[in-house]
This record gives structure tokens, C-alpha cells and sequence, in this order.
């Protein structure tokens, strides 16, 4: 499997390569710590780590192409989040997570290139999470090493995380999308149409989870779920017994949203591309009005994309507050000269994988044709 790797190839002695997508959510956001559904599509953007091995060395010297700044992080460092966070730079936090985590039997030298942009919602930090705990030996079944993972960011972040980003990561299947049911720890590998193209747009805005609404919105699904047990197998008309009415929009997004998902794959299963669209806009509508994530500038590229030609639709992806924008569209109909910001075509990449010598992984550097800005 992607994220069970075989024994750690050499590029030189002592050195280990691995690589890691980023991801977009065709639709199903903010189910995933809800026993949700989520549709999910490991992009060919992605993040590598190489490890240069050192037995002798007591820490791992990180630096990025990506970011500014290094660090030296002792191997026995705690996993302490108030200490984590304190770290600086700030990218340097998810490494030590990890680090304290996995726990790497030796030190040496880590360098981590990144073709995704940061704070977009296309899973930078999970993705940066993956590829080093693979990187410094974490070996398991794509879930065990996604929850791995997601205990590394939550506390190198102090935010409560859900598993999406980092199952997606590793469960991910080139050429489809993968279904994740939270509840069963199941995953589904659902082709995606070769006449549908994939096309992810920044807004411009960027976020970050620990400065926007996301805990507050984990709580108020925590609320909900205290009275009506957890919301990805709550029935509809439960949701109106809820004399709240924030809790009551929290929890039917949700609800309509993991029916959404399994409408979406449906579509997708019978090449119904125009119905897939209308449930990405409806998706939309939910994340903006019902869960109060999105934005007047996301609202605005929604409909600009959606209503262009060949487009079937278009929705905000990730956690929202900010980031990126995936629309579904025929081969060429989205013309990257009309937008204004950063744009790419994804295709579906496989996930997390250490990387042998002379292989060169997808998203294993930017892609400048799918790319404006």
C-alpha cells in the first residue's frame, strides 16, 4: 500500500526519500470528525522529504525550499504542545511533532521541497506531516500511519485536527478519488472520468485553522452530537429536535452533506458529470449558509467558475475561511487567463510512498502549465 512502504530504499547511503500529495475534497468537508463520508482526490502537488542519515547525530537539521528558516530538533524531543508551538520558524513545528512521534532511530540532515502553496486548504501541513514520518521510518497500513500523523499536527498546531487530510494522503489510488467513511475506517477507491477535469483555484485569501473558526465549529458539532449522537448517521429529521438553531444549521450541513457525498459518487459511477456539479454547489450553499464557512470572496469565484461554459460546478474545499476553490469541468473549459489568482489542473495522484532512485514521484516539483500567478 502507498503509505506501507517497503524497506527504506537508498538514494545515496544513508539517505531516504519520500514524498507525499497534497488533496482537495470533491465534496464532504467538516464530516470527517462527525463519522462522516468524504470524497476525497490526492493531487499531483505534494511535499518530499530527504532524509540524509547521520547514526552519530543526536538531531535532525531541518531545511526548506518552501519556507525560510531552519532548525536543529533533538531526536528525544517531548511531545509537548505548548512547546511545540513555540518552535520558530513556525513549519519547523510539524517536523519536531513528528520527530517526537515517530521517534527516528537516528538523526542526520532533512531537506523538504514542496510544490503546494501554503495556507490554500489543499493539505500543505498534513502532507508535510506524512512525507517526513516516512521519511524517518514510520511504516503501517494507510490509517495507522494517518493517525500517526494526525496526533503529530494536532500538536504541533493545538488544533483538533480530524483525520481527512492525512487518510486521504495515504489511501489515495492514482487516477481516482478515494471514499473515506469515518465511522466503518473504510476506504473506497472511485475512478475519476477521463472527461473530467479537475481545476483548483486560490481565492487569494490565506487561512489558518488555529486563527479561524474552525474549533468553534468542531465544538458546536460536539454540542449537537451530545443530544443527537454522532452527525454522519444522524437521520434528517432529527436535526429538527434541536431547539438551537446554530447547532441545528451545524448539524444539517453535516447530515445533508455525507448524503451529498454518496449522491456525488453515485453521479460519478454513472458519468452524470451535471449532477456531480449540482451537488458541489449545493455543497457550497451548506458550507456557506448552514456552516458559515466560506467568504464573499469564495462566494464570488464560485459563481464566476460555475458559470462559465463546460463547467459543471464549483465548490470551496478544506476547512474554508479562506484558500482554494475546486471546480469539475470539461477538458479545457476553464480559461486560466480569465482569473485572477493562483490556478492549477490536478490530476489524481497516488499517495504518501518512500521514493527509490530514479523514480520521480508525482507532484515531485510545480507544474508551470497548470499554474497562474
Amino acid at each position: 500500500m502507498a503509505a506501507n512502504p517497503q524497506p527504506p530504499p537508498a538514494t545515496d547511503a544513508g539517505t531516504v526519500r519520500a514524498w507525499c500529495p497534497g488533496r482537495v475534497t470533491l465534496i464532504g468537508d467538516h464530516t470527517d470528525y462527525a463519522e462522516g463520508v468524504s470524497l476525497a482526490l490526492a493531487v499531483d502537488l505534494g511535499t518530499e522529504v530527504t532524509l540524509a542519515g547521520d547514526p552519530a547525530a543526536a538531531s535532525v537539521a531541518c531545511t526548506s525550499d518552501a519556507a525560510p528558516g531552519s532548525a536543529a530538533i533533538d531526536l528525544d524531543v517531548p511531545l509537548d504542545p505548548q512547546a511545540l508551538r513555540a518552535m520558530q520558524p513556525a513549519w519547523t513545528r510539524y517536523v519536531a511533532a513528528v520527530v517526537a512521534t515517530v521517534r527516528p532511530p537516528v538523526g542526520g540532515r532533512a531537506a523538504v521541497r514542496s510544490s503546494l502553496p501554503v495556507g490554500a486548504g489543499l493539505s500543505s501541513s498534513a502532507s508535510l506531516c506524512v512525507a517526513a514520518a516516512l521519511a524517518f521510518g514510520l511504516e503501517g497500513d494507510p490509517l495507522t500511519v494517518a493517525r500517526t500523523c494526525q496526533r503529530a499536527e494536532q500538536a504541533a498546531t493545538g488544533v483538533d485536527v480530524g483525520l481527512l487530510d492525512p487518510w486521504a494522503l495515504t489511501a489515495a489510488t492514482p487516477g481516482a478519488a478515494c471514499l473515506l467513511d469515518f465511522r466503518t475506517g473504510l476506504a473506497r477507491t472511485v475512478p475519476m472520468p477521463a472527461d473530467a477535469e479537475v481545476v483548483v483555484v486560490h481565492s487569494g485569501q490565506q487561512r489558518s485553522l488555529d486563527r479561524s473558526g474552525y474549533q468553534a465549529r468542531r465544538a458546536e458539532c460536539d454540542a449537537a452530537a451530545y443530544r443527537l449522537g454522532p452527525l454522519g448517521h444522524v437521520e434528517p429529521e432529527a436535526v429538527l429536535g434541536l431547539p438551537d438553531p446554530v447547532l441545528r444549521r451545524r448539524a444539517r450541513h453535516v447530515v445533508t452533506e455525507c448524503d451529498r457525498v454518496r449522491w456525488f459518487v453515485e453521479a460519478l459511477d454513472r458519468h452524470d458529470l451535471a449532477e456531480a456539479g449540482r451537488l458541489m454547489l449545493a455543497s457550497h450553499r451548506s458550507l456557506a449558509d448552514d456552516f458559515e464557512v466560506s467568504t464573499p470572496v469564495l462566494d464570488g469565484l464560485v459563481a464566476r467558475l460555475s458559470a462559465m461554459p463546460g463547467v459543471h460546478g464549483a465548490r470551496l474545499t478544506g476547512a474554508g475561511f479562506g484558500g482554494c476553490v475546486v471546480a469539475l469541468a470539461e477538458p479545457g473549459a476553464i480559461d486560466f487567463r480569465e482569473l485572477r489568482g493562483p490556478a492549477w489542473r490536478v490530476s489524481a495522484a497516488g499517495g504518501a510512498r518512500l521514493v527509490t532512485a530514479g523514480d520521480a514521484p508525482d507532484g515531485d516539483a510545480p507544474r508551470p502549465t497548470g499554474e497562474r500567478g
